[in-house]
């Protein structure tokens, strides 16, 4: 394999090329940011990101799989962690996995990218928008080609039946209901002739 197989030039920018782009979980995650009492933002990620990026020769046909592990979160706080992982939140025993599969995706100049898409949770699926970048295509110490995306978006996290709160003496709510997500992607490229899809 060589760069050229993995990449093209559109509009005098450097893209990946057809094929299936893998996720590297050791360089991929997904942070949230919710805020605490209406005003102070709490920050988490979730560690354990798998997936694949699928590139077409027409980008508009091109497709996205992420699958996060979601009991892998971490906000730096057990109890808190605890909570999330509870029924009243993600109920990671019985569900186990965040899912988001794309539907769409919208070239919107440069290397920005719109892709919309149902991201599942507790076994709801809901569809989104994500506001997405292409950051850049680099080739790694061992030879492997590798191609860098980011993306975020909001949600309301009650639209997937997390409904856990308390309410506020002075208005609001304990934990808001808007959730902010980035995700960033570090994918290494597979051939054609060998392309495999690293999601179960």
């Amino acid at each position: 394999m060589t760069t050229a197989t993995a990449t093209r030039i559109l509009n005098g920018i450097e893209i990946p090329g057809p094929g299936t782009w893998n996720l590297d979980p050791a360089h991929s995650r997904a942070d949230f940011t919710a805020r605490h009492l209406m005003v102070m933002k709490v920050r988490g990620h979730f560690a354990d990101v798998r997936g694949a990026v699928h590139i077409e020769e027409h980008l508009e046909d091109s497709w996205a799989e992420v699958v996060i592990g979601a009991a892998s979160l971490d906000t730096g706080t057990l109890d808190r962690d605890n909570h999330l992982r509870s029924p009243d939140f993600l109920n990671v025993e019985k569900f186990p996995e965040i899912r988001f599969r794309s539907s769409g995706v919208e070239l919107l100049g440069g290397t920005r990218l719109k892709v919309t898409g149902d991201l599942t949770i507790i076994d709801v699926s809901r569809p989104v928008v994500l506001d997405a970048e292409f950051e850049g295509i680099v080739m790694d110490p061992w030879g492997k080609t590798r191609g860098v995306f980011s993306a975020e978006t909001e949600i309301n996290r009650e639209d997937w039946g997390m409904n856990w709160n308390v309410a506020l003496e002075a208005g609001g709510w304990l934990v808001s209901k808007e959730i902010q997500i980035e995700i960033e992607v570090e994918t290494v490229f597979s051939p054609p002739e060998s392309e495999t899809i690293s999601v179960p």
